[in-house]
């Protein structure tokens, strides 16, 4: 399927790599869209890359259903569909509160499950599509005073590999990004040349080789790091 055939939806879209990811995908000629609980600061981004925005909470159902119908009415259903949605909270075990860890984890790994449902019921009837979810360093490291996040990521994991497995032999495309390390922004800037941290351009470039990749050699995981990052 040709690039101008495709239309991407990136849910958790904000300023980072889930911009970056917007830019690449309508750089390489695919119609976006841009979901997120809170679409108020998505504007110039929508109008940088003609998207449209639809406001979603991922970890509800209802609110789930209702964007993919919108979509439907709107221009049709996804081919490629990013999951970039988070939510972590930090602190000694004993000190968590509970409805913070079920936040993190609806958020992080049911709202997942959600989106991969809905897009899966419209790419199953073509036989094709793309499904990418974002992980990060706790998706396969559980750290300390952070068991809420690899809690979520963990199960987001597990998700994209069974999803894989069952759909890759009916032409879906699924796959999971661990970005490993920080990524760069202007909240968490570096001396220029030392790369310390993941560009966030850099990384949306390999969303963008996922997507292309032919089925022959299609990548269920990549893992993307600093050259400065332990493994």
């Amino acid at each position: 399927m040709a690039n101008d055939d495709q239309f991407a939806l990136i849910v958790g879209a904000g300023s980072g790599l889930s911009a970056s990811i917007a830019r690449i995908f309508a750089g390489a000629g695919m119609k976006i869209a841009l979901a997120a609980r809170g679409i108020d600061d998505l504007g110039a981004l929508a109008a940088e890359v003609g998207a449209k925005t639809y406001a979603c909470d991922a970890a509800k159902p209802d609110a789930v259903k209702r964007l993919f119908a919108d979509l439907d009415r709107d221009g049709g259903a996804p081919t490629v569909v990013v999951y970039n949605a988070s939510y972590r909270t930090r602190g000694p075990l004993i000190d968590l509160d509970p409805a913070e860890v079920e936040k993190s984890i609806l958020v992080s790994a049911f709202g997942g499950f959600l989106v991969g449902q809905e897009a899966t019921r419209r790419m199953l009837p073509r036989g094709s599509g793309t499904i990418l979810f974002t992980g990060a360093s706790a998706s396969v490291k559980g750290y300390a005073q952070s068991a809420p996040f690899a809690m979520g990521k963990f199960a987001l994991r597990g998700l994209a590999q069974s999803m894989a497995r069952e759909l890759g032999p009916q032409g879906i495309h699924v796959a999971h990004v661990v970005v490993d390390g920080g990524i760069r922004s202007a909240r968490r800037p570096e001396a220029p040349g030392a790369d310390t941290m993941l560009d966030p351009d850099a990384i949306a470039a390999s969303y963008l080789h996922l997507v292309q990749q032919h089925r022959s050699a299609w990548a269920w995981e990549i893992e993307v790091r600093p050259w400065v990052e332990k493994f």
